[in-house]
């Protein structure tokens, strides 16, 4: 199965990367600049690219990313500490991102001749992130089979979406996927902050998994009366 995977740089969506490499045929990485706080995860997800040999497309949608107002992750807005089951988390939602996204993926898999398109949703991000539930990827690939009807036959590839960002953790520890060449959080300094929450629950899901995290954070106990407030 020829397979495009978009990748943010992250440790999810690198160990995908990973394992479509290792179970199918990668035939590229799709990265998406929509304006974000920082362009750090992006060089991460080049370099993914260059490891395993394929084509890295970046998509510019920072005029896009512009109108979608009103997120931590594009405006000027502090990015809260804390896990994300936490109400004040909702402020890092930047409405339809993955939507939008997946969109762009699609057209580009049709135009190659690629059999799937596969995203790193998983069960954690359930909480706040609508568009990374499996009521919405089910629904889009739906979707995108009448939007390709009679010209391609793209699948949505989604193998994390029903499962926590431990067992994704368990999956890279098993592929060999290299966890310090990924990037997380979302401050985007010169080492992981330990407090946001994307690196809270980066680090939980590496204690949940039983597997040595290589990450440098700037707080790296934060994590856990996160979990403890968020119980």
């Amino acid at each position: 199965m020829k397979t495009i995977v978009i990748c943010s740089g992250g440790l999810d969506s690198v160990t995908l990367a990973d394992k479509i490499a290792a179970e199918h045929s990668l035939v590229g990485l799709v990265s998406f600049d929509y304006g974000q706080r920082h362009r750090k995860e992006l060089d991460f997800a080049a370099r993914a690219a260059q490891r395993l040999g394929v084509k890295h497309d970046i998509i510019d949608m920072r005029g896009i990313g512009a109108a979608l107002t009103g997120s931590a992750l594009t405006d000027d807005v502090d990015v809260p500490d804390g896990h994300y089951a936490e109400e004040t988390m909702r402020i890092t939602v930047v409405p339809n991102r993955n939507a939008i996204m997946l969109t762009i993926a699609f057209g580009i898999a049709a135009a190659r001749g690629a059999d799937a398109v596969a995203t790193a949703v998983h069960g954690g991000d359930h909480f706040i992130y609508p568009d990374c539930r499996p009521a919405f990827t089910e629904a889009f690939e739906a979707m995108q089979k009448q939007a390709l009807d009679g010209y391609a036959d793209v699948s949505l590839y989604t193998p994390f979406v029903r499962v926590p960002k431990s067992a994704i953790v368990e999956e890279g520890a098993r592929l060999g996927t290299d966890f310090a060449q990924t990037w997380s959080c979302y401050k985007g300094g010169e080492n992981h902050c330990g407090r946001c929450g994307t690196c809270v629950e980066r680090r939980e899901a590496f204690d949940l998994a039983g597997v040595t995290d290589p990450t440098v954070y700037d707080d790296p106990d934060f994590w856990k009366a996160a979990v403890e407030k968020a119980r």
